[in-house]
């Protein structure tokens, strides 16, 4: 069994992991860090404390009436991306111990494209 980061559990929430293989399990914000055990095989587990993570990037759709999903990127070890059943609780608890300025929304699909545009124009 694992050794869990925390010492006192904020939210405990169903959730999705998308780190190659979709994982289902558990979001366990805590005071010392982020957490999700896959509920099936006890092995597979994230563990990220608060002081490695970098930025919370929000995929935010609908001007902020859904959030299909929102990754955890490190200083490290790179990004780990999660969707849970209320990510605006999850979104919220997370606030509580990383930097409001460190909370970024993700590019919306016209960004993107606006930015392919602008490079291939600065290409030629």
């Amino acid at each position: 069994m694992v050794q869990s980061l925390n010492t006192k559990i904020d939210l405990t929430i169903d959730a999705t992991a998308f780190n190659g293989l979709t994982e289902y399990g558990k979001i366990m914000i805590g005071d010392k860090g982020f957490e999700f055990y896959n509920s099936r095989d006890t092995r597979k587990f994230i563990q990220i404390p608060w002081e490695e993570v970098d930025l919370v990037i929000a995929s935010v759709m609908f001007k902020g009436k859904w959030i299909p999903r929102y990754a955890i990127q490190t200083k490290k070890n790179g990004t780990f991306t999660f969707a849970s059943k209320e990510p605006k609780k999850v979104l919220r608890a997370v606030r509580e111990y990383v930097k409001p300025e460190h909370m970024v929304q993700s590019l919306g699909f016209f960004d993107v494209i606006k930015r392919a545009v602008v490079s291939i124009g600065k290409k030629k």
